[in-house]
């Protein structure tokens, strides 16, 4: 009688660990699916599996935790502005050395933020728990650019890649971090 108590004591433990599990894991899939948007699904289409997926997010929110990001002080928010600015004159002469500008200016603004320098894919990831609706405009400013470094993109294609690169820069520029809830998850056009 006493071995099937300890049993049945055994399999309730058992069952309860199963279910805080399951509920541990639901949790951190809806605050990973709430928080990346849809960055979340790219993740997911990526590895191939939601495990994955969800253990790449977790890690890049552990990475950008430990990065010491600050907003920018007045004086090199005005400086940023002013470059756009005129950058985006220069698109009307030069569309294509503008992208390039762009792209250069936004690297700088993300340092002067104190995200680390880094390849392409590693700036993309840890912009993504940042700014997570807004990361997909940038890979989709550098898919143009890679396009016009290979003669295939248009000046309407290049307008839009400054178009994509303006809404993340104006989001670098911000003085506050941005509300993940309220942002749209939609490509800015």
């Amino acid at each position: 009688m006493n071995a099937l108590i300890i049993i049945a004591i055994v399999v309730i433990i058992l069952v309860v660990a199963a279910a805080v599990w399951m509920l541990v894991r639901k949790q951190r899939t809806e605050h990973l699916r709430e928080h990346f948007g849809p960055e979340y699904d790219r993740a997911v289409r990526e590895r191939g599996d939601h495990g994955a997926a969800e253990a790449a997010l977790a890690a890049r929110e552990r990475r950008v935790e430990d990065m010491n990001l600050r907003p920018l002080a007045p004086d090199d928010r005005e400086r940023f502005s002013a470059s756009w600015r005129q950058i985006q004159a220069q698109f009307v002469d030069d569309p294509s050395g503008a992208v390039g500008e762009a792209d250069r200016l936004i690297r700088e603004a993300m340092q002067a933020r104190g995200y680390p320098a880094g390849d392409f894919d590693t700036r993309a990831a840890d912009l993504s728990v940042t700014y997570p609706r807004v990361v997909e405009n940038y890979r989709a400013a550098r898919a143009i650019a890679q396009r016009n470094e290979r003669g295939e993109a248009t000046t309407e294609d290049l307008r839009q890649a400054m178009v994509y690169d303006r809404a993340l820069f104006e989001e670098l520029l911000k003085t506050n971090e941005p509300d993940h809830k309220e942002a749209s998850n939609e490509r800015v056009a």
